[in-house]
């Protein structure tokens, strides 16, 4: 699976990209994964606006903007724009394999109202006659520790999870990756994180559904391989990476990793 980073196409110009433009652009990628393969699939991220990613109009300037009116917040509150793009997704859906991501999903109720303005843009394409996948993959962004601790609710409302570690470290460890005078608080194998990823995985094996980690953490070989112990079943990450992390995690025994993922779990229960 691909990653589909949407807000680059609002990032990337002075207008609001409308339904027609995003569907186009949306239908090229899947085009283009299925392309590769008959299971490869586009996951299509919703628009990820704010924090570090602003854009002019869309998201007032806040005083913090990382805990503000972003992401799946900001939809939320814009259902037209929301509505617009699942609509776009739904169309290319009907071209090849899509899914679709939640970003910064915080509680049980975000998760069900996106899901519930996805059953309505469903509805309006059904109305219009205009084909799609009624049976499009959803997931949701693990990036924020209520997320992780409330998991295995969320696990009933998706088909899988996608823990963002980059989000999911700063939010724990209440320090910006970006500033250098915390920097050393930014400690991906921090206990508390290690356990909210291996709740995450827990909850999605319990569920039945795929648990994927993106960000910094899942190419690097030692903590790739300690999200795969804990029972990650998909990494994310730049294609100049995988090669080094396939021929790390082919390395190691089944045995191995179970036993990796007990001491591990064993420590984080000990000072």
């Amino acid at each position: 699976m691909g990653l589909y980073r949407s807000e680059y196409l609002w990032l990337g110009g002075a207008d609001e990209p409308t339904e027609n433009v995003q569907a186009a652009a949306y239908t090229e990628a899947v085009k283009a994964a299925a392309s590769l393969g008959p299971e490869a699939r586009v996951v299509i991220r919703v628009l990820d606006i704010g924090g570090d990613k602003m854009m002019k109009g869309a998201v007032a300037r806040e005083p913090n903007p990382f805990l503000g009116n972003r992401s799946i917040r900001f939809l939320l509150s814009r259902k037209d724009i929301f509505r617009t793009q699942l609509r776009a997704i739904l169309k290319a859906s009907a071209n090849g394999k899509a899914a679709i991501l939640y970003p910064m999903v915080a509680t049980i109720e975000e998760l069900r109202q996106a899901n519930a303005e996805l059953r309505t843009a469903m509805e309006q394409l059904r109305m219009a006659g205009i084909p799609f996948d009624d049976k499009i993959p959803v997931g949701c962004m693990i990036e924020i520790p209520s997320a992780a601790l409330n998991s295995d609710l969320f696990a009933k409302e998706v088909s899988f999870f996608s823990v963002g570690t980059n989000d999911l470290v700063q939010y724990v460890m209440a320090a910006d990756r970006g500033n250098e005078q915390v920097s050393y608080l930014y400690q991906p194998t921090n206990p508390a994180v290690v356990k909210l990823v291996d709740m995450a995985a827990q909850a999605a094996a319990k569920a039945g559904i795929s648990c994927s980690v993106c960000g910094e953490s899942a190419s690097d070989p030692v903590l790739a391989s300690l999200w795969a112990a804990l029972g990650v079943t998909g990494l994310s990450m730049s294609a100049g990476y995988i090669p080094a992390i396939r021929k790390v995690l082919r390395s190691i025994e089944p045995s191995d990793a179970s036993t990796l993922a007990g001491e591990v779990r064993g420590l984080c229960s000990t000072a």
